[in-house]
């Protein structure tokens, strides 16, 4: 990548006017209300001012951040609790099937076994997975399987992982996912166009991908492990956000490399400076190797310690998983009576 923004064409990045600048760690209540984000013309001049990033100064701090907090006893349990109700539980397998889908729903509306409920005094309490991500082919099954629960459905489109067929088959496969069910669709962008920094481009697709989705949310999955720098997750989240996501997502958790601490830290910072330009607030998900409650609880703190509070909702955070909520299960079960059990006692699907 060159060391300018290619696309230098400024003159037509003019900006309407947006509300004032606020603190991303400003208190909030905690049942604030979110506006969804509108999107913003594609500004080169905004970009500039973040393309640099210092790679080892974000890892210093991630370092920090996993070291010196420690959360043990119930505030451990509470904590674990919280990144169950921020999760997207996801099966995105090449020998899916409908059966397999409606078994991942069900544990979905009952995460947990009943002496781990009863244990933990959450009777009552509707805990659940914030969604259930799965391709196209299965959204209305997901979506029957989870009518009344208040669990949403979340599609994977736009040829995932890769994303290179035509725009007009991305766009036709995200309005049949709406069409069937789907409240949330999670889209991949084409990595070529951020190696090639087409930025107009990429934000025209996104912009096209917004306006498919209609009311469901949008998820711009920007392939973390494939785009070699921290300055293209940097740049390529701003054009995500400018041109209307609502969430964006680290990885398919099909590359390579999927979701890391020092790339998540770039993306959040990405989400701060883009709420204190706008006052909108965007949703992140990382997805991808995130498999234990440890791991949970380093993303858990990352979000409270960079964007405060608000970042804990399952609104503005998920985690993209498909056996996380297994390794949880038994952390949770530990603290009950000191003893792991084995995964086969805590089945997905």
């Amino acid at each position: 990548m060159s060391s300018t923004i290619r696309e230098t064409d400024l003159g037509t990045s003019k900006i309407t006017p947006l509300p004032a600048r606020a603190a991303a760690n400003a208190p909030m209540p905690q049942a604030h209300g979110i506006a969804r984000n509108p999107g913003m013309r594609l500004d080169l001049g905004f970009m500039e001012s973040m393309r640099s990033v210092n790679r080892s100064a974000l890892e210093r701090r991630v370092a920090s951040l996993t070291k010196r907090r420690s959360i043990k006893a119930d505030n451990q349990a509470a904590w674990l609790l919280r990144a169950v109700a921020c999760m997207d539980l996801t099966t995105l397998n090449s020998n899916d099937t409908e059966e397999r889908v409606r078994r991942l729903c069900a544990k979905a509306v009952n995460p947990f076994r009943r002496d781990i409920v009863e244990g933990l005094g959450i009777t009552g309490e509707k805990i659940r997975p914030a969604a259930v991500c799965v391709y196209h082919p299965f959204v209305a099954t997901a979506v029957e399987a989870l009518r009344g629960s208040g669990v949403h459905v979340a599609a994977v489109s736009t040829a995932f992982p890769h994303g290179l067929a035509p725009l007009s088959t991305r766009l036709q496969e995200i309005e049949a996912s709406v069409r069937d069910g789907a409240d949330e669709i999670d889209v991949v962008i084409p990595r070529g166009l951020v190696f090639g920094a087409k930025w107009q481009e990429l934000y025209n697709e996104i912009v096209s991908m917004r306006a498919a989705c209609g009311e469901a949310h949008l998820k711009v999955i920007l392939g973390t492990g494939d785009l070699a720098t921290l300055r293209n997750v940097m740049l390529a989240s701003m054009v995500a956000m400018m041109a209307g996501a609502d969430f964006i997502k680290t990885s398919t958790g099909k590359e390579t490399v999927n979701a890391t601490l020092p790339v998540g830290l770039a993306m959040v910072r990405a989400i701060r400076a883009y709420f204190e330009e706008t006052g909108y607030l965007i949703g992140f998900k990382p997805a991808g190797g995130i498999s234990t409650a440890k791991a949970s609880l380093d993303w858990l703190v990352l979000m409270k310690e960079e964007l405060g509070r608000p970042w804990l909702e399952p609104e503005l955070f998920r985690f993209g998983a498909s056996s996380l909520l297994t390794d949880i299960e038994r952390q949770l079960e530990h603290h009950l009576t000191g003893h792991y059990s084995a995964n086969h006692r805590h089945a997905m699907a």
